[in-house]
């Protein structure tokens, strides 16, 4: 059994909080959790989120978390560190869609793992080499499902966010899975244009708000793996998402 210590070093469970602000931590909004109590409550909103799965499940999403947090050690997103955001993914996979797969979790926690650090995971540098370590670490087909999610090396003389949009839609449409896990990436993107400033809103507005209607088509599909309620709920996000990429860009 491993020592209590171990894992709150792991999740890094607040200290600080009191046990009626632990247990709201299983009720609260996302980004209400990063506003109010930033990583620590995100690590610990995971940890009540694995408590169902049995050890070595726990075990294994711990170690895609640690490796996880070694990437994007010196990575921020705006005013939080990145690791919030694939905590985020995942604890929403986990919880707003109802997912139990082991795979799915762990590649949430590595989704921008390969795109954004593969020199640190392969010797070599390449992603080919850094989805092959991911594969011997956690399963051959976790680190398909991060390949899938993983953005394209953008070709010059193409539009960047052409290439983007035509890169998720074409991976999107052989992985079913993949589309659970880009689906919690997109709505915390489009989540966190709330919190965004500068040129850098209108930009990712014009990026996201095409990809809207594919998106909203992929998930609707009888093969995605999802509730016809979460299906639901996402369409609705979706909806929402819409309408907030039309107010900013006019």
């Amino acid at each position: 059994m491993r020592p209590a210590s171990t894992a709150r070093m792991v999740f890094g469970t607040p200290t600080t909080m009191g046990a009626a602000e632990k247990r709201l931590l299983a009720t609260m909004r996302l980004h209400a959790i990063t506003s109010v109590h930033g990583e620590e409550g995100l690590r610990g909103r995971l940890q009540l989120e694995i408590a169902r799965l049995s050890a070595g499940e726990q075990r294994q999403i711990e170690g895609a978390l640690v490796l996880a947090s070694r990437l994007h050690a010196q990575d921020r997103r705006q005013r939080e560190p990145y690791i919030c955001h694939p905590l985020r993914v995942t604890i929403r996979v986990l919880s707003h869609y109802r997912v139990t797969e082991l795979d799915v979790a762990c590649a949430a926690l590595l989704h921008d793992c390969v795109e954004d650090h593969a020199e640190s995971l392969a010797a070599e540098g390449t992603r080919q080499g850094a989805l092959a370590v991911l594969a011997a670490q956690f399963g051959a087909r976790t680190a398909e499902l991060v390949a899938a999610v993983t953005n394209p090396i953008y070709e010059s003389g193409r539009d960047d966010h052409e290439q983007y949009r035509d890169h998720v839609i074409a991976s999107l449409e052989s992985s079913p899975w993949a589309r659970v896990i880009k689906i919690s990436d997109f709505t915390d993107n489009a989540v966190g244009l709330i919190y965004t400033t500068g040129p850098k809103l209108s930009k990712l507005a014009r990026k996201y708000r095409p990809l809207v209607p594919a998106l909203r088509d992929l998930i609707l599909r009888p093969d995605t793996p999802l509730a016809p309620d979460v299906k639901n709920m996402i369409a609705g996000q979706l909806a929402k998402a819409e309408d907030r990429f039309a107010a900013i860009l006019g």
